[in-house]
């Protein structure tokens, strides 16, 4: 969107220590929640949308997008080194199941992280999407006290765990099925073409 806010605060890289907040980190180690810096983000300094709230909304788009494509990217792994691994006779390797296991787990993480991401919940990416419905002021009175929704977000994610759980297995359904279903859909019409047993994924 032409924001450079980002990379003008040395953000725009790898390293897991930019990009960690204390206090997050110490969530996360004592409850198993937590979270990280947010992006900085300057709307002002959007060159490339309309409106403020347009700018807001591509720009939150891409981090659940970004979940998205790195899920499939996982599950087309998985399928590639299952069959590889069935072809070559490696099927019973150790180093195969590591690594299969790292692509599954990856694939449900990035799936996870992108609907909990889409939850219409400030500071969510979800609420700065679905929020560009609201009202102008409504929308702007809520991102003020993004901070306070946050923190009791948080507390709610903590002590009703299981009940979120429920609600993200039965959301995340949709994205499951657009994401494996084709991919292992290929593969599997691929082993049967070499011959091989087609994998249940």
């Amino acid at each position: 969107m032409g924001d450079d806010t980002a990379a003008l605060s040395g953000r725009l890289t790898l390293n897991p220590l930019k990009h960690i907040d204390p206090i997050g980190f110490l969530m996360f180690l004592i409850l198993g929640i937590g979270y990280a810096k947010p992006v900085p983000i300057n709307p002002a300094r959007f060159t490339k949308a309309k409106s403020t709230r347009q700018g807001m909304v591509y720009t939150s788009l891409w981090g659940p997008l970004s979940n998205v494509i790195l899920s499939a990217i996982s599950c087309f792994l998985y399928c590639l080194l299952y069959t590889v691994a069935v072809a070559f006779g490696w099927a019973g390797s150790s180093v195969v199941h590591v690594f299969m296991k790292l692509f599954f787990n990856l694939y449900v993480v990035n799936i996870w992280l992108a609907v909990f991401n889409l939850l219409p919940v400030p500071p969510l990416d979800g609420y700065k999407i679905f929020g560009a419905l609201l009202p102008a002021d409504l929308y702007y009175k809520i991102m003020q006290k993004e901070r306070i929704i946050g923190l009791v977000f948080v507390v709610i994610v903590v002590f009703f765990r299981g009940a979120l759980s429920t609600v993200l297995n039965w959301v995340q359904l949709p994205f499951d099925y657009i994401i494996r279903q084709p991919i292992s859909w290929i593969f599997q019409k691929i082993q049967i073409a070499l011959g091989l047993p087609p994998m249940v994924f």
